[in-house]
């Protein structure tokens, strides 16, 4: 007897389809899996200080691309202003930590380009578009922003539930209710909680996953299970990391998300070099 599946479940299935056609249009000659090796906290330290190099190295084609972060955190914020979305502004927000990996796929590819030495302009940015493996990169960036919307959905669903379900009437009066009722207590520690799941999902298959693919001749598969490793031997690290892009992220948000302008690189940038100390040549 057929049934009919809910969305969650025909979207999964979906990406599983996905990623196994991308899996076999993947180059032939696949390389062997990555060797991972073991980083310390201290590691970080150098981890940034060269994401901060390459943003210096290019800030002005950089900051150039990296003005669509704030314009798009502006037309997210005008949309849960205008259509009754007030309780997913913190949500929609936050989410950057979710699809920052697909996102920062530029900044990747210039970190790469300056570390093999090669003349880059702002342009080279969009050079994973013609990769070889930007079916697996693809694929993956959709996973994390199905990621986002089913994160959207959980916080309307913890909203619905607790200070729901009908909308706010104002900014004050919401903000009132979150930070001096139970309700809105409950709110914010089931939010927490629930998205800081989300985030380690996100960080746990992401984060070593779209530098190795445009490094190295590897399938989606591959690539998905080196970074699980990779937070697997390195908890410690990878949780300092997660709360480094997540604090970094939460500054920039702040002057009116302008901040990203600059955060978005430095983390991008630092990102490639993490997956330079994690993966050895």
């Amino acid at each position: 007897m057929s049934t009919i599946r809910n969305p969650i479940e025909w979207g999964i299935q979906q990406f599983r389809s996905a990623a196994k056609h991308a899996d076999a249009m993947s180059r032939p000659g696949q390389t062997a899996a990555p060797q991972v090796r073991r980083i310390r906290v201290a590691d970080l330290r150098d981890v940034l200080t060269r994401g901060v190099e390459d943003f210096a190295a290019y800030r002005s084609d950089i900051v150039l691309l990296c003005l669509l972060y704030p314009i798009v955190g502006f037309v997210l914020a005008r949309v849960a202003f205008g259509y009754d979305l007030l309780p997913l502004l913190f949500p929609l927000a936050s989410g950057f930590a979710l699809v920052g990996p697909a996102a920062a796929i530029g900044l990747y590819e210039i970190s790469r380009r300056r570390e093999q030495g090669l003349q880059t302009t702002w342009a080279d940015a969009f050079a994973p578009l013609r990769a070889p493996a930007f079916g697996s990169i693809a694929v993956l960036a959709l996973l994390l922003f199905a990621t986002f919307f089913i994160w959207l959905a959980s916080a309307q669903a913890i909203y619905s539930a607790t200070l729901g379900p009908e909308p706010p009437t104002s900014l004050s009066g919401f903000l009132r209710d979150v930070l001096t009722t139970g309700a809105g207590w409950t709110l914010t520690l089931v939010g927490l909680g629930v998205g800081a799941l989300f985030a380690v999902a996100t960080l746990t298959i992401s984060v070593i996953s779209f530098p190795l693919l445009l490094d190295r001749n590897v399938s989606l598969s591959t690539a998905i299970a080196t970074s699980i490793r990779a937070v697997r031997l390195n908890p410690l690290p990878m949780a300092v990391w997660g709360l480094i892009v997540t604090g970094g992220l939460v500054i920039g948000s702040v002057p009116l998300l302008l901040g990203l302008i600059f955060v978005m690189p430095v983390l991008g940038h630092g990102t490639w070099h993490l997956y330079r100390k994690v993966v050895p040549h």
